[in-house]
């Protein structure tokens, strides 16, 4: 008696498919970030934008900003730890690091664009994307007041800072397997489509990385769904929909596994948008997602010796705590822990009845809202303030140690 195809269980050739597919979405999304690199002048246009961050609210929305447009926190966070340890307080630093938690979601919002055709489809990829970006806004809104007022995250910081200096080396940074697999493909496309000079050849990357994207999350959805039965269902519910803790868990040991945030929440998305997982589900994921980039830094922070040695532990080790309290706080206390799942429930539904909606959030959240604070900020700035006077004095190639910094310090 033979058995039916889904007695069998999904065959070889789709699972390969599923591969092939994940693999064309990781390289569409390494595309995208060259891209930006390129036409936001990576960690000197960071820079440059950090110079007009006088103050904490500026700071963050600038983090944002930053991370948005160079699409790499670790990118971001270098330029910070050259400010600090340039003299920029930590009381002006701490918000950028916030503001560049925001600004590297908005990777996964621009994957759940693959689902647009659909709109149902379309509406939970789109929850399960902003579900992070609802998370860390929450987050700014929670944490940033109590920074201001009592310092707490300085403070621990600090502590931890001397507690640990002069530790072990504990860095990772070869071990990142998916970037060695994806990066050859990204480099070829961005070589190829790049030809093209100056901004416009950037441009073209960025589109040529959304294109893939797009295409590889419209066919993801449909053989997802025919492949995640039986077994390999039974697998993704015990990692991610037993229960929250066991999300949080899931999403930052494949973070560590990874090293990169953006990566790890790309690929829940069109998981959600299928319907497999809800975004219920997927939150928990994605909060763990957080914990596990922040480790990966601090474990590189680690091997960083010298002048910038504390800085660059005490900026990851802020990182790290601000994801951990903000997951435990999300966790713990009753009244916020729906916030987020709620507000991406809302959006979701409007984005399925206009998909103005989505477009409306992406550009005003992450571009037209700081980049209006970016240009106030610019036109009133002939003087120098505390952060343009750190840029100067960490300008000296030996100081910043830029490109050592972006390969072994942070992950997205």
């Amino acid at each position: 008696m033979s058995q039916t195809s889904s007695s069998r269980g999904p065959s070889a050739a789709q699972w390969l498919m599923v591969l092939g597919l994940v693999y064309m979405l990781l390289v569409g999304v390494g595309v995208i970030g060259e891209g930006f690199k390129i036409l936001s002048g990576g960690s000197d246009g960071a820079a440059q934008i950090f110079a007009f961050a006088e103050n904490p609210l500026i700071g963050v929305i600038l983090g944002v900003l930053a991370t948005a447009l160079v699409q790499s926190s670790s990118t971001v966070t270098s330029v910070i730890v050259g400010l600090v340890a340039g003299g920029v307080p930590l009381t002006v630093a701490i918000p950028m690091i916030m503001g560049a938690n925001m600004g590297t979601t908005i990777t996964n919002t621009i994957v759940s664009l693959g689902s647009i055709r659909c709109g149902k489809s379309f509406n939970r990829a789109f929850q399960a994307a902003t579900v992070h970006d609802f998370f860390n806004l929450f987050c700014i809104l929670i944490f940033l007041p109590l920074e201001l007022m009592f310092k707490p995250l300085q403070t621990m910081s600090a502590w931890l800072t001397d507690f640990f200096l002069g530790g072990g080396e504990l860095s990772i940074g070869d071990l990142n397997i998916i970037g060695a697999a994806t990066k050859p493909a990204s480099n070829l496309v961005v070589d190829v489509v790049g030809m093209v000079p100056g901004s416009l050849g950037a441009t073209l990357i960025i589109v040529a990385g959304i294109a893939m994207v797009i295409c590889s999350v419209m066919y993801l959805g449909k053989v997802l769904a025919s492949v995640m039965r039986g077994a390999a269902k039974n697998v993704l519910d015990t990692a991610v929909g037993r229960g929250p803790i066991a999300g949080v868990a899931s999403g930052a040991a494949v973070t560590v596994m990874v090293q990169s945030s953006s990566t790890t929440t790309s690929l829940v998305v069109p998981l959600a948008g299928a319907g497999i997982l809800t975004t219920r589900q997927v939150f928990p994921f994605t909060m763990g997602a957080n914990i596990g980039t922040t480790i990966t830094a601090l474990m590189a922070a680690t091997a960083i010796t010298g002048e910038f040695e504390a800085a660059a532990l005490q900026v990851a080790l802020v990182h790290l705590l601000y994801n951990v309290l903000g997951v435990l706080v999300f966790l713990i206390v009753p009244v916020v822990r729906d916030m987020p799942v709620r507000a991406a429930e809302w959006l979701g539904a409007r984005t399925e009845q206009s998909r103005g909606w989505a477009f409306g959030y992406i550009f005003g959240l992450f571009f037209a809202v700081p980049g209006l604070v970016f240009l106030a900020q610019d036109s009133r700035a002939e003087e120098q303030n505390p952060i343009t006077e750190a840029i100067v004095a960490t300008e000296a190639p030996d100081v910043l140690e830029q490109s050592a910094l972006e390969e072994s310090l942070l992950t997205k």
